[in-house]
């Protein structure tokens, strides 16, 4: 049923369509999209996907730590993910191109580093070490601020919630939408279900590489002050020629 929903109203794009309708339409299609190569991807450093529409083909560009293991053996897995894809979402076939891009500072990525975290707590290491080794590669790659929540049943039997804060971070505004990276992941233990929430402050970057290129709002920049001209003195008796009392006039 969820196919025939999805492939039906891929083939309502072609007709009018309001705007409301292609919007809820648009975050439904990269919400699942996410999800399926979240689970696909989790182990070569997944950290989000890119939906790029042109009025012959549709561009996916999925980002990666790893994108060796993501491309496969002469780019086996991306075509075959690349035909899952196509017959999850109903797309017509050769209208759907996937490329892989890598990411330069995965310090910086909220998605890498949950994934990082939830691999390490799955494999056995506490959890206040397990946050504290991501808070220190996270800040040494240059981000302002990190928080990390771990909440759940962590080695005993009452579950609790855990913070874990660094640097400096803000929480409201639409600073917030920009700078602020999110990730949330759950990591199936033995005994329950523990949730990681992981919070990145990006710093501000001209280049817009590891960061946005609009600065804080508040940011304050202090300019150097200019240089002194040095006083030019006027020669001797030039002043008594300048302030001389004119001639009385007859």
């Amino acid at each position: 049923l969820r196919l025939l929903s999805i492939s039906q109203t891929m083939a309502a794009m072609a007709k009018q369509m309001s705007k409301k309708r292609k919007f809820v339409h648009d975050g439904v299609l990269y919400a699942e999209l996410n999800e399926m190569l979240q689970k696909e991807l989790a182990e070569d450093g997944y950290a989000g996907v890119e939906i790029r529409r042109t009025p012959m083909r549709t561009e996916i560009i999925i980002r990666a730590t790893r994108t060796r293991e993501v491309l496969g053996e002469k780019g086996q897995r991306i075509r075959e993910i690349t035909m899952a894809v196509q017959k999850r979402f109903g797309f017509a076939e050769g209208t759907v191109e996937m490329f892989a891009e890598r990411v330069m500072n995965r310090g910086l990525s909220a998605m890498a580093q949950a994934e990082s975290l939830k691999f390490k707590l799955l494999g056995g290491l506490q959890v206040r070490r397990a946050c504290y080794g991501v808070i220190r590669t996270v800040m040494e790659s240059g981000a302002l601020g990190i928080e990390v929540i771990v909440s759940g049943k962590a080695r005993v039997q009452r579950a609790k919630s855990m913070k874990f804060k660094s640097g400096f971070l803000i929480t409201t505004g639409n600073p917030a939408k920009m700078f602020i990276d999110k990730a949330t992941r759950h990591c199936m233990m033995k005994q329950g279900v523990l949730g990681v929430r992981l919070k990145i402050m990006l710093p501000h970057d001209p280049e817009g590489k590891n960061g946005p290129k609009t600065p804080l709002p508040d940011t304050v920049v202090i300019m150097d002050p200019k240089e002194d001209k040095p006083i030019v003195q006027a020669a001797k008796g030039s002043d008594e020629k300048a302030y001389a009392a004119p001639a009385p006039r007859y």
